[in-house]
């Protein structure tokens, strides 16, 4: 159990540095949220016609029938469309972020930790496979779907995080839960 979560604590945090590294130090999510010259004017426009809420443009009402959805589509073909995800207020406090965040990727380690070792990866090589295979997992369920129907932009920087960051984690629970345990007998004899 100790040797599970010293391996959890520290995974999370290399993930989290990584984490760190991509999207501030980087910058490598920047085509993910580009800027605008007429985002304040775009912003008060959207404040007057908006609550709370994420929007696909265009789009139907929720009660459409399917005739009205079909006749949307086909209408829509080749014209320009959008995702709007739109927030009344921005909250700039990063602490509770950070810790969630940190927290998360505890979680997440320590889940893998558990795979690992109930699976009995024993040697480096195969805890740093599963390590990023598991990261690679995480990016086709959700990065590379998304992105598949929404076509969402910084695809590759969703890719590098999930392999970058999990290699790194891989690389130090290979290393550290792969280290040789005493023999029974040596135990015994102590």
């Amino acid at each position: 159990m100790k040797k599970s979560l010293i391996a959890s604590i520290v995974g999370g945090i290399i993930i989290f540095f990584w984490q760190f590294l991509s999207n501030a130090a980087l910058d490598l999510h920047r085509p993910a949220s580009q800027y605008t010259p007429q985002q304040d004017s775009i912003l008060a426009y959207l404040s007057t016609h908006l609550k709370e809420g994420k929007y696909f443009l265009p789009n139907t009402p929720d009660h459409a029938s399917n005739e009205e959805k079909q006749k949307l589509m086909e209408a829509s073909g080749g014209r320009p469309w959008a995702i709007i995800d739109y927030k009344e207020q921005m909250n700039t406090g990063m602490g509770m972020n950070l810790i969630r965040g940190l927290l998360t990727d505890v979680i997440m380690v320590w889940l893998l930790c558990w795979v690992l070792l109930k699976g009995k990866f024993d040697n480096f090589n195969a805890i740093l496979a599963a390590s990023v295979t598991i990261g690679f997992m995480s990016f086709l369920y959700f990065p590379y779907a998304n992105f598949v129907w929404y076509e969402s932009p910084g695809i590759y920087a969703d890719l590098l995080d999930s392999i970058a960051g999990w290699a790194l984690c891989g690389i130090w629970l290979g290393y550290y839960l792969s280290a040789k345990k005493p023999s029974a007998a040596k135990a015994v004899s102590a």
